[in-house]
């Protein structure tokens, strides 16, 4: 494991010169997630965060963790579903910020704004009420794992089109061979825990 902007210690994978409760954290962080292989299909390495958010330590830290590192006020907390839900909504009320869920498609009643992305195999939707986004609200949209970027992507510009203002993305893990960032250029990424 390596942490973004740091060198990693070869023998334990935590950066040196972390802080020593960071460099627990991170240790705790990686033997909760944990690994499933061939789910939801084979040769996907699913990261399950569940043991993660049944740790109440752990999760707490965590929460500390994201909305610690956040730089700036932040109006909203933009929630990817369905995982990011269970990270923004805390992140959010640690900021002082509302919660945005962000929904697939026909999961929400009324008027909403949607946008397009592509997938592997096909293309999915995502949804917002676009009434709860104000113009120029200072967004930080959270998700469980980096992966592609698809989402993400299509989540960004999905409130840049509703006027919101995208002040940064965090994630609890990056799988960084899928080079999902490379879809997110311009807009800061926090990462807790980089695997290759």
């Amino acid at each position: 494991m390596t942490v973004p902007e740091s060198v990693p210690d070869s023998a334990a994978g935590v950066p040196t010169g972390a802080p020593a409760a960071r460099a627990d954290l991170l240790r705790r962080i990686d033997e909760l997630v944990r690994l499933v292989p061939d789910y939801p299909k084979p040769g996907i390495l699913f990261r399950d965060i569940m043991p993660l958010l049944a740790d109440p330590a752990a999760f707490a830290d965590v929460i500390a963790e994201i909305a610690g590192r956040v730089d700036g006020p932040v109006d909203l907390v933009a929630g990817m579903e369905a995982r990011g839900f269970l990270l923004a909504a805390p992140v959010a009320v640690a900021l002082g910020a509302g919660v945005l869920p962000v929904r697939k498609a026909g999961k929400l009643p009324g008027p909403t704004a949607a946008q397009s992305y592509e997938l592997e195999y096909g293309t999915a939707t995502i949804e917002i009420h676009p009434a709860t986004v104000p113009a120029g609200a200072r967004v930080l949209v959270i998700d469980d794992v980096l992966a592609t970027g698809g989402t993400a992507a299509a989540t960004v510009a999905l409130l840049q089109r509703c006027g919101a203002e995208v002040v940064g993305l965090s994630f609890l893990v990056e799988l960084e061979a899928l080079r999902g960032r490379d879809l997110l250029g311009g807009h800061p990424i926090d990462v807790l825990l980089a695997v290759p």
